[in-house]
C-alpha cells in the first residue's frame, strides 16, 4: 500500500467507507459519501464520479471535485467511460492527452481510472476518478476502487429490490 507522510490514505478510505455504510441505508448517500471519501482522502484523486447504466447510456449519479463536468451523460462505448463499461474492465490511463478515447472534462486532468461496478457480467455503473497528475494511479488505486465498486454493486442490487 502507498503511504505519504505516514498515513495509509487507503486504510483511511476503507474505515470511512465502514463507517458511511453502517451509517446509512440510502443509495443517493452512499454514492455522495463515497466520492466525497475518495476526494478528500487521498490526495491524487481531484474528481470522483458514480455513473449508473440507465438504458444505453452512463448517467452521472454523484459527484465531489472542484467542478461539475459536463458529462452527465455518455453514451456506452463512448470515451474512456464508455468503453470500460462496453468491456466490463478496469482501466488506468497514465496520460489522459495521449488516449484518443479521452473525453475531456476539465483542461488540468491528467490522468484518469475508470473501474466498472458489476453484477457477475452485468455493468451496473462505474466508478470514475480524475487526478490533475500525470501517471496517478496504480495498483493500489485499481485495488481499493475494485473493492469499492463491489460494495457499490451490492448497494444498488438491494436498493433495485426495494
Amino acid at each position: 500500500m502507498t503511504s505519504y507522510k505516514g498515513v495509509d490514505h487507503y486504510a483511511t478510505v476503507r474505515e470511512r467507507v465502514n463507517d458511511l455504510f453502517r451509517s446509512t441505508e440510502s443509495v443517493q448517500a452512499i454514492f455522495d459519501g463515497v466520492c466525497a471519501i475518495l476526494t478528500e482522502t487521498l490526495p491524487h484523486y481531484t474528481w470522483a464520479g458514480i455513473y449508473l447504466v440507465e438504458g444505453n447510456d452512463l448517467v452521472l449519479a454523484a459527484w465531489r471535485g472542484p467542478a461539475a463536468t459536463e458529462h452527465v451523460r455518455i453514451p456506452i462505448g463512448e470515451g474512456i467511460c464508455g468503453y470500460a463499461a462496453a468491456h466490463g474492465e478496469s482501466i488506468i490511463v497514465p496520460d489522459v492527452s495521449k488516449d484518443p478515447r479521452y473525453l475531456q472534462c476539465f483542461a488540468e486532468t491528467r490522468a484518469e481510472i475508470v473501474v466498472p461496478i458489476l453484477a457477475g457480467d452485468r455493468v451496473l455503473g462505474e466508478i470514475d476518478v480524475d487526478s490533475n497528475q500525470l501517471n496517478a494511479f496504480g495498483a493500489a488505486d485499481q485495488e481499493i476502487l475494485e473493492e469499492l465498486a463491489d460494495r457499490l454493486a451490492s448497494t444498488i442490487l438491494k436498493g433495485d429490490r426495494a
